[in-house]
């Protein structure tokens, strides 16, 4: 049995050469035919100085336009857009841009020093003016999520004449917060169903707001949230599966650039990850000058659910809508795509709150531990 090894790998690399071409996949009707007017590319841009790259899809370059701000920091989301299409290109051209320092931005010609949030604000303010330069638009829309949030609602802070709204999901507030009520959520759900081995090892891994993640906790987390459905997604069980595996069989990326995502990560999260963890928005960015939109997981513990709506209560906008996904959990659009879909289409585009939440989304930090 042991040629059998030789043969495994051989048609194990065969099958990742078929599966990276470099190019997202061509938009077709359901008939399979390319949608005319369409378009599914690549580009690459100079942006403050570094090569940049990002994802561009739409059925009509008239749409609307839509960047969408990816977690991490250093994790771009294209992949989950292959495995869970959100089914937003009938009504808006979508830009998965990768920022600096993560994937297809990822380059040993980065400067170290450059990889901060003033930069990420500006670098994000350079990718904006370049759509609305090609797409010949006043404004465009933006959507942070997880660690996009973080960015996303500094960036409209920052620059409000570019956006006709923001639409934060997953909406990241104090992090640090958010990690020690994952933990005791986590310790009580395992308690609650026995698995005395996976409390005490959460118990030996401790959170605290003074005290940071510890490196025990960072090992646990992902494996926990997951098996628990309040991470990335409500029906993903594991990293692997739902993570690791959609990245290599994702078609718009080679394979060197799907080797060179792990090393994005590491190398963004080195010099963004204390301060994301640290810094409270719900004490740095307090008002918007654009309409705001929070899409919330009922079930996400990755950025606490009641920590986003407590801050949706606090920041002032001229225009707030909240919207409950109770089938979610950190990543609404993927996970409820068609409802996703409806409340952009019909409250995002239109600015109204007519399909919002009423008020039981109204948690008041004082209810929240801290």
């Amino acid at each position: 049995m042991i040629w059998l090894v030789p043969t495994v790998v051989v048609a194990l690399a065969v099958l990742l050469i078929v599966w990276s071409p470099g190019r997202p996949a061509p938009l077709t009707d359901a008939a399979g035919r390319p949608i005319a007017g369409g378009f599914s590319e690549r580009v690459f841009v100079q942006t403050n100085g570094t090569r940049q790259g990002m994802i561009l899809q739409g059925t009509d370059a008239a749409n609307p336009v839509l960047l969408i701000l990816h977690g991490g920091p250093g994790l771009p989301e294209f992949f989950l857009e292959t495995a869970h299409p959100a089914g937003l290109l009938a009504d808006f051209t979508v830009v998965w841009w990768e920022q600096r320092g993560a994937w297809l931005s990822c380059s040993s010609t980065v400067p170290p020093e450059t990889m901060t949030v003033p930069q990420m604000i500006a670098d994000t303010i350079s990718v904006t003016n370049y759509l609305r330069d090609r797409f010949e638009r006043d404004k465009i829309y933006l959507l942070g999520h997880s660690w996009g949030s973080f960015l996303g609602v500094q960036v409209a802070a920052a620059a409000p004449e570019l956006f006709h709204a923001y639409i934060g999901m997953g909406q990241v507030v104090h992090q640090v917060q958010s990690e020690v009520l994952a933990h005791r959520y986590l310790i009580d759900r395992f308690r609650a169903e026995g698995d005395a081995a996976m409390v005490a090892n959460l118990e030996a891994a401790p959170v605290s707001l003074t005290g940071g993640l510890s490196d025990g906790w960072l090992r646990l987390r992902d494996t926990a949230m997951h098996r628990q459905g309040v991470g990335t997604m409500r029906e993903m069980r594991s990293v692997i599966s739902g993570v690791f595996v959609p990245i290599w069989r994702c078609p718009a990326y080679t394979l060197p650039e799907k080797v060179n995502i792990w090393r994005g990560m590491a190398w963004s999260r080195q010099f963004l990850w204390d301060g994301f963890l640290r810094t409270d928005l719900g004490a740095e960015v307090t008002v918007s000058d654009v309409p705001v939109y929070f899409f919330v997981g009922r079930h996400d513990y990755t950025a606490n659910h009641d920590l986003s709506r407590a801050y949706f209560t606090q920041i002032k906008a001229p225009l707030k809508g909240l919207y409950t996904f109770r089938n979610s959990a950190h990543s609404p659009l993927f996970e409820e795509p068609q409802r996703a879909r409806e409340i952009l289409v019909q409250d995002v585009l239109h600015l109204t709150t007519r399909l919002a939440d009423a008020a039981p989304w109204r948690v008041r930090a004082a209810q929240l531990p801290f």
